[in-house]
């Protein structure tokens, strides 16, 4: 069953622009996305490429992807602020051909303390209370 969320995402260089008095904060480039499907199978927050350019992020590396498709390699991209469900944390972006959906993938669930469940889709981690506890290294 494919379960979607809904996805705030933030340039962070725009942010730490806007915070330092360099652009306008009503300059700083965000979207939301929808329909972001919740993979399970996937690793990192991934973005097809309309979306990466529309936020204004810049490729910083690159990276291997396990794909139904075989391995293929991938652009990494600078970092955004993101929020699901009302939590928020940072990542960099890993990029998707443009016909492919926005991916939330295992990192954001754990930094956020969320999990999948089959009937009601992306919830809050119920053996927490619904309260937000983070992993500590």
């Amino acid at each position: 069953m494919k379960h979607t969320t809904t996805i705030e995402l933030v340039n962070r260089k725009d942010m730490f622009l806007a915070e330092a008095g360099v652009m306008k904060p009503e300059d700083v480039r965000r979207i939301t996305v929808d329909n972001a499907v919740v993979d399970t199978g996937a690793t990192r927050l991934s973005l097809p490429k309309p979306l990466i350019e529309e936020l204004g992020l810049t490729p910083i590396g690159r990276t291997r992807a396990r794909t139904t498709n075989g391995i293929v390699n991938r652009l990494i991209y600078s970092e955004v602020r993101f929020t699901v469900l009302e939590r928020a944390g940072t990542l960099e972006i890993t990029e998707l051909p443009s016909n492919v959906p926005a991916l939330v993938g295992h990192i954001v669930l754990e930094m956020l303390d969320l999990c999948v469940d089959i009937r009601k889709g992306l919830i809050y981690n119920p053996d927490h209370d619904d309260e937000w506890i983070e992993d500590q290294l």
